[in-house]
C-alpha cells in the first residue's frame, strides 16, 4: 500500500512537472476569444456551450491550479487549513476540480486595516474553492471584457489607475468643459450586492454561483448566513462586482445622448469608474442633483446597492477633489492632478510608524523596510504632477531619520551622528546609507528618494479595447513591448 502511494506521488509529480503551460494558455485563449464572438453577437446559447467546454477542459483546470498556488495568498488557508505546496498536492488538484458533488465550504472571516479606525472584513475561501472560482472565472471575464462600461478601469487586465486619472483629465481639461463633479462611492458595494440579481444577471452556470455566494462565513468558530454580496477575498468577486457595475455608462448614453453627441456636449455628462468609485461631470451643479444622482440611484436599487450618503458629494471643479489617491483641481483655468493630502499623510505616517518601532534595528533594516514603501508610492504618483510633492516627502522622511539617529546615541555630537549613517555620494551631502560586506565584495545599500523618481506622462489604454478579442492582439502586443509612458512635457 505505501509502495503504492509512492508511485502515485511520483507520477504526479512528473505529470505536474512535464505540463506544457504554453499549450494550455493557447488552448484557453482560443476559447475564450470564441466566447467573445459569441457574445459580441448575442449568441448566449452558444456563451453558455462554450463556457461549459472551457471549465470542464484540463488546460483551464491547470492554469487555474497554477493561479492560486502562485499568487500572493497561496500560503493562507481556508477553514479546511489546506494549502497546495508540493507538486504531488497540485497534480492531485487538478483531477479533484470536478463539478459532479462538488460542494463549497465557508468562508473564513479575517479583518484587514481600511483605515487608522475601520478595518475591511475578508472571506478567504478554501484552496479548492479558490481553483474553482478561478477556472469559471476563465469563462466569465471576456463576457464581462466585451459587455463591460468603455471608462470602467478597476478589476479588469491590462487597465489601472493611471488610465483612470488620464480619462479624468481628458474630460476635464481645456475650455467650455463640465466644472461640477459628483464624487460617488457605493456604500458596501461587495457586501450587499442581491444575490437575485446576481443569479438573473451573471452568465455562468447558476448552480455553482448559488454555492458560493450561500456559502457562509465563519468568524470566531460560528457559522453565519450569507443572504447577500459578494465576499472580498474571492477570486472571482471583483469580476462580479464589475458586472454589477457595467450599465451606468449606458444609461448617461440613453438620457443624454451618446459621447460626442451634440447633445452630450452640451449637458457635459460623463462617466469614469474604478471598481466602485466613480465621478460623473456635469457643466451644471443642477443637473447633477435633479437628474443624474437619482438616476444613478436607481440603477443601484435594482443591485441591492444606494450610494453613500456621507462619501457621495459634489464639488466644483476649481474646489478640487481627491479620486484614487490623487487630487484633481483647476487652478486659473488649468487642470492639474497631484497625489492627494490623504496619500501623503498616508505614506508618511506609515514611514514614521516604521522608524518609530524599529529604533533598535539596524541603518540595512530600516532601510529595507522604507525602500518598497518610498518606491511603490512614487511609482503610483509619477504619472501626477508631483515634482515638488516629491521633494517634501524626501525632506518629511530625512527629518524622521534624522531624529530616529540622535535618539539612538543621545552622548555623541551631531557631527559623528552624522558620519556615522549619512555618507556623501557624489554632489550629495546627506544620504542615508550604508557599506554592506557580502563575503569579499561590499556593496552600497542607501535609502530610496521620491525625488529620484522622474515625471513621465501615462500612454492611456483605447477605451474599446478588449484583451479577450484577437482583433486587438496586436494592440496588446505593441503595447506590452512599447513603452506604457512618455517623458512630461517641461
Amino acid at each position: 500500500m505505501v509502495a503504492g502511494n509512492y508511485a502515485a506521488s511520483a507520477s504526479f509529480d512528473k505529470n505536474w512537472r512535464s505540463i506544457d503551460w504554453d499549450r494550455c494558455q493557447r488552448s484557453v485563449l482560443r476559447l475564450q476569444a470564441r466566447i467573445v464572438q459569441a457574445t459580441q453577437g448575442k449568441r448566449w446559447n452558444k456563451v453558455r456551450a462554450l463556457q461549459h467546454l472551457l471549465t470542464r477542459s484540463f488546460s483551464a483546470k491547470a492554469l487555474a491550479v497554477k493561479r492560486v498556488t502562485t499568487n500572493k495568498g497561496k500560503y493562507t488557508p481556508g477553514v479546511d487549513g489546506q494549502i497546495w505546496q508540493t507538486t504531488t498536492d497540485k497534480y492531485q488538484a487538478i483531477e479533484n476540480l470536478r463539478q459532479r458533488g462538488y460542494a463549497a465550504q465557508p468562508l473564513r472571516r479575517v479583518f484587514i486595516p481600511k483605515s487608522a479606525t475601520e478595518k475591511r472584513p475578508l472571506g478567504i475561501p478554501t484552496m479548492k474553492d479558490r481553483a474553482m472560482q478561478a477556472l469559471y472565472l476563465m469563462g466569465v471575464e471576456p463576457v464581462g471584457e466585451t459587455t463591460g462600461d468603455q471608462h470602467s478601469y478597476g478589476f479588469r487586465r491590462h487597465r489601472c489607475a493611471a488610465d483612470a486619472i488620464n480619462q479624468v483629465h481628458k474630460t476635464l481639461a481645456g475650455a467650455h468643459r463640465a466644472t461640477w463633479i459628483l464624487e460617488g462611492d457605493i456604500k458596501g458595494c461587495f457586501d450587499e450586492i442581491s444575490h437575485e440579481w446576481l443569479a438573473a444577471n451573471i452568465p455562468m452556470e447558476k448552480r455553482l454561483l448559488h454555492k458560493w455566494l450561500k456559502a457562509g462565513v465563519i468568524e470566531k468558530r460560528r457559522l453565519y448566513p450569507t443572504e447577500r454580496g459578494t465576499p472580498q477575498g474571492g477570486i472571482i468577486s471583483p469580476v462580479l462586482a464589475n458586472m454589477t457595475l457595467d450599465g451606468l455608462e449606458g444609461l448617461i448614453d440613453q438620457h443624454f445622448g451618446k459621447k460626442g453627441s451634440k447633445k452630450r456636449k452640451h449637458y457635459g455628462v460623463h462617466l469614469v469608474r474604478y471598481a466602485d468609485d466613480f465621478i460623473v461631470t456635469s457643466k451644471t451643479k443642477e443637473l447633477l442633483v435633479t437628474k443624474v444622482k437619482p438616476l444613478i440611484e436607481s440603477f443601484l436599487e435594482h443591485r441591492g446597492l444606494k450610494l453613500s450618503e456621507k462619501k457621495t458629494v459634489i464639488t466644483h471643479v476649481d474646489e478640487g477633489f481627491d479620486f484614487l489617491g490623487q487630487h484633481v483641481r483647476k487652478y486659473k483655468k488649468r487642470l492639474l492632478i497631484k497625489p492627494s493630502q490623504k496619500s501623503i499623510h498616508r505614506l508618511l505616517n506609515s514611514v514614521k510608524t516604521v522608524i518609530k518601532k524599529n529604533r533598535a534595528s539596524t541603518q540595512e533594516e530600516v532601510i529595507n523596510m522604507l525602500n518598497p514603501q518610498i518606491r511603490g508610492w512614487a511609482n503610483y504618483h509619477r504619472t501626477s504632477c508631483a515634482r515638488k510633492v516629491f521633494e517634501k516627502v524626501d525632506h518629511e522622511i530625512f527629518g524622521a531619520l534624522w531624529r530616529w539617529a540622535k535618539r539612538r546615541h543621545p552622548n555623541k555630537g551631531l557631527q559623528w551622528i552624522k558620519e556615522k549613517y549619512f555618507k556623501v555620494q557624489g554632489s550629495r551631502q546627506w544620504c542615508f546609507g550604508t557599506i554592506l560586506k557580502k563575503k569579499n565584495k561590499r556593496e552600497w545599500l542607501e535609502l530610496f528618494l521620491a525625488s529620484n523618481v522622474s515625471i513621465r506622462r501615462h500612454i492611456k489604454i483605447r477605451c474599446q479595447a478588449n484583451p479577450y478579442d484577437r482583433d486587438w492582439y496586436p494592440y496588446f502586443k505593441e503595447r506590452l513591448m512599447g513603452p506604457r509612458t512618455l517623458p512630461a512635457r517641461m
